[in-house]
């Protein structure tokens, strides 16, 4: 990714609302589908400044591993207390099984599709048998934007081909849907019409809004959580998620 995506991101994850609401999501499916107990070894696979990674272990008490490809990346998550190793999330330096969980969050959108299927292996390689997986990939090639151009996207996906590729590494989907999904045709009118228009440069956009905005643009995405969180899925979206378990 975009070194310089680090210290922007490092400024407003903690409070810009797209990071809000997915939280919110990822804590919905962790609720339901991926059980760990205080302890439980869990791996982050892509941790970019580690915040994450330390909300997990303070408010779950996760035994959190962290890695990154990213230097930069890796010194911020070093500000967090982590001690992350420096690593191909397509060749993982840990032993077969060493973790009961793993978490992987807009990572995979970083590479080609073929690349994509390695690491996904590599997660299920280091799972422990009974142990999940939690991933989020950004959505649907036709939402990319100066901000993919700006981060290094190289391939978004669809629901269907994410779900494959985890199948076909041998673990068990037990939830597949989109997401921020309420927000998709703002997104698309942005990506295709506005930035072609204004011929708007690659950029980072991860910036803070006013107050007020920033509570309304989190709105739909605590509305999809509940969503999720009674069973439901959203069939379109800019961001897919996957969580599979490995057999025992």
């Amino acid at each position: 990714m975009n070194p310089g995506e680090y210290e922007a991101l490092s400024a407003n994850e903690e409070r810009l609302w797209w990071f809000r609401g997915m939280r919110r999501i990822a804590d919905v499916l962790l609720d339901r589908y991926c059980a760990a107990g205080r302890g439980a070894r869990i791996l982050e696979a892509g941790c970019g400044t580690g915040y994450d990674a330390s909300r997990f272990a303070r408010e779950r008490g996760w035994a959190v591993t962290v890695v990154d490809l990213s230097p930069v990346a890796a010194g911020l998550a070093r500000r967090r207390g982590l001690e992350p190793a420096v690593a191909d999330i397509r060749k993982l330096p840990f032993r077969n099984g060493s973790f009961e969980g793993l978490i992987s969050l807009d990572v995979l959108v970083h590479l080609e599709p073929e690349g994509q299927s390695a690491a996904i292996g590599e997660f299920a390689r280091v799972v422990s048998p009974g142990g999940w997986m939690l991933l989020r990939v950004a959505a649907l090639k036709a939402l990319r934007s100066r901000h993919s151009e700006w981060v290094g996207e190289r391939h978004r996906v669809r629901l269907g081909e994410v779900r494959a590729k985890v199948e076909a590494a041998g673990l068990r989907v037990l939830r597949a849907t989109y997401a921020n999904s309420l927000l998709l045709p703002v997104a698309l009118m942005k990506f295709r019409i506005w930035e072609p228009l204004t011929g708007a440069p690659a950029a980072s956009g991860v910036e803070l809004p006013a107050g007020w905005l920033n509570g309304l643009l989190e709105l739909p995405l605590r509305v999809e959580a509940e969503w999720l969180r009674a069973g439901r899925r959203l069939p379109i979206g800019q961001s897919v998620w996957v969580v599979a378990s490995k057999a025992g």
